[in-house]
């Protein structure tokens, strides 16, 4: 049976994932933009509930930017660490990104020592962004010159985001046997309808119908896919139990 959920406050991510009738959730071990080591909350009795971790967004292992990179592959590390230690599924990370007048061949060095330095105890998912030039994981050409370099590791998946996909300018028509033909799988879907346009390069996510993405091909990525789902929507409890609904019921579920 094909689980569906939704990223959630952290606070209680068990009982916000009960409000919305659940199969999983997926939240963040901190602030989302902070340098900070992982806060695991307490989580109790999961009922029954798949969890997922999101890494911060300033994660990026990919920059020649010391700076940036070395605390980046550390917070990763932890994040790693602690998103096993509580049994999650998957921890989701961005591609991150080159400085401006780097090789994009650099970012991908980057990334196969990270892997190369860092145990991966679960998979860690690394997911297509939506805007950049210099990103690695925007353009399937550039996400597919990424994973001939790292897809061989152990315990690395791939997350796909119709938002993200829309916006950074692939088609959703046939964008599950693309991604596929490239990573082999796709481990989750972030199912997100996109505020702005295609190719906008825009990451804003909106609840399904009332964004830039046709309902139907969202529900066709996502029965493709076959991969458990995310809804990053906005409207918290009300918003997000609707797109949930939603899939389940135009999947037949």
């Amino acid at each position: 049976m094909l689980k569906i959920g939704a990223h959630v406050d952290r606070t209680d991510p068990i009982g916000e994932g009960t409000a919305r009738g659940a199969d999983l959730v997926q939240f963040f071990l901190g602030d989302p933009q902070g340098w900070k080591k992982p806060v695991v909350p307490e989580l109790g009795d999961l009922a029954g509930l798949d969890l997922y971790v999101h890494a911060p967004y300033i994660v990026n292992v990919a920059t020649s930017n010391n700076k940036i990179r070395v605390p980046s592959r550390k917070i990763l590390a932890d994040q790693v660490a602690a998103a096993a230690g509580i049994g999650a599924k998957g921890l989701v990370v961005h591609g991150g990104h080159v400085t401006k007048g780097d090789d994009p061949a650099l970012g991908i060095e980057n990334w196969v020592k990270t892997f190369e330095r860092m145990e991966c105890p679960l998979p860690v998912l690394i997911e297509n962004t939506a805007g950049g030039d210099l990103a690695m994981a925007r353009r399937f050409d550039d996400l597919a010159r990424l994973w001939d370099a790292v897809g061989s590791y152990d315990n690395v998946g791939f997350c796909l985001d119709t938002c993200h996909a829309h916006a950074g300018g692939e088609d959703l028509v046939d964008v599950v046997d693309r991604a596929k033909a490239i990573t082999g799988r796709i481990d989750l879907v972030h199912a997100n309808d996109s505020r702005d346009a295609f190719n906008s390069g825009a990451d804003r996510h909106a609840n399904f119908g009332s964004g830039q993405i046709d309902p139907d091909v969202l529900v066709a990525v996502v029965a493709a896919a076959g991969a458990p789902v995310v809804c990053e929507t906005p409207g918290g409890v009300e918003g997000q139990s609707q797109d949930i609904a939603f899939l389940r019921e135009h999947l037949g579920r």
